[in-house]
């Protein structure tokens, strides 16, 4: 007799069949397997795990696919001569025909119509109304010279610079048909009039990365009225990682914005919470390969280290009176001389590339 025919009848359970391997996709076996890439990759980056909580930023926050930070310094196929670019932008000041490009036909011409050889078969924006009228040109009413052992043309306009024009290299082959302010603006810096281009300090901090740890590769600071028309899309990192766009630091208050620890917190507190964030974010990573993870970790840390270095950065205090009178500036009010010195200090601490923008 069989002991199962006495006993009463009971559910079987269904076996589970296990999938095929067929029928799973390369990410599910990247991020599910015990021991595929993904988590191997996870285990390398959380080897750090199981200690008790840092009071100081971690050494690398966040290693991109080559094992490197997003920002740390790159070597170059040559030496280099520069290791920093101050970019200086005063949107709304004088044209090259007022400062070193003289136009002695233009001023041959000043006073007369145009002629119609300069308009057929073209438009200009907002000066079609002119046009028709026949409105007279206009030469410069300045006086140039020339200076210096390369006989480079300066006007008076600007007494100082040609005093060294022997020192710097003036560029006069750069044509465009942009002539509209946005999108000139935007043509200027990301070399494109349309929008998502990577801008000029964008370019730099992804081929060469910087020298500083502590600030962006890449700072952006402004002075005037306004910011530049076009706005952001000028210090965009377009189609390349964001870790590589600029960013704005403000020239009175807190250089960012929230940028302070939060009332009530302490630091080795926030110090926890960020290296949770960054397990999550190291997590999420492996299993979707999203570089822009990355971004964000290394963001996070940033602004923690910053916490320190930006206070220090725009804390005047240790320049001398004499330092201050030379960049025509104040410790306390914001300028564009102001922001020419702040330049200077975030070079000095390696940044690689820093924009000044001025509107008036």
């Amino acid at each position: 007799m069989n002991p199962d025919d006495s006993a009463p009848d009971a559910p079987r359970a269904t076996p589970q069949v296990p999938p095929s391997l067929a029928d799973l996709t390369r990410r599910h076996f990247f991020g599910r397997c015990a021991l595929g890439i993904g988590n191997l990759a996870l285990a390398s980056l959380l080897a750090e795990g199981g200690r008790p909580p840092r009071t100081e930023p971690p050494p690398s926050p966040a290693p991109s696919a080559t094992g490197r930070e997003p920002l740390e310094a790159k070597p170059t196929h040559h030496r280099a001569r520069a290791k920093s670019i101050i970019y200086l932008f005063m949107a709304g000041g004088p044209s090259q025909l007022e400062l070193f490009d003289a136009k002695p036909r233009l001023n041959q011409l000043s006073g007369q119509a145009i002629p119609p050889s300069f308009l057929e078969g073209k438009r200009f924006a907002f000066m079609d109304s002119s046009f028709k009228n026949k409105s007279t040109l206009l030469g410069t009413r300045r006086t140039f010279r020339q200076h210096g052992q390369s006989g480079a043309t300066v006007s008076d306009l600007l007494p100082h610079i040609a005093g060294i024009v022997d020192d710097i290299a003036l560029v006069k082959t750069c044509a465009t048909n942009l002539f509209n302010h946005a999108p000139a603006k935007l043509f200027m810096n990301t070399g494109s009039g349309q929008f998502g281009r990577p801008s000029l300090g964008s370019w730099v901090t992804y081929g060469i990365g910087s020298e500083s740890r502590d600030l962006p590769g890449f700072v952006v600071l402004q002075s005037g009225p306004r910011g530049p028309r076009g706005g952001a899309v000028n210090w965009s990192s377009g189609f390349l990682p964001t870790t590589h766009q600029g960013v704005p630091l403000r020239g009175s208050g807190d250089p960012i914005l929230n940028l302070g620890r939060p009332a009530g917190i302490g630091e080795e507190a926030q110090r926890r919470a960020l290296d949770t964030l960054r397990e999550l974010n190291l997590r999420r990573a492996s299993e979707t390969g999203d570089p822009e993870i990355l971004t964000r970790i290394a963001s996070y840390e940033m602004a923690w280290r910053m916490q320190a270095s930006a206070p220090e950065l725009t804390d005047l205090r240790g320049e001398s009176d004499a330092t201050l009178a030379l960049y025509g500036c104040t410790r306390d009010t914001p300028s564009f001389a102001r922001n020419c010195l702040l330049a200077r200090r975030l070079v000095e601490r390696g940044v690689r590339f820093v924009q000044l923008y001025h509107t008036n």
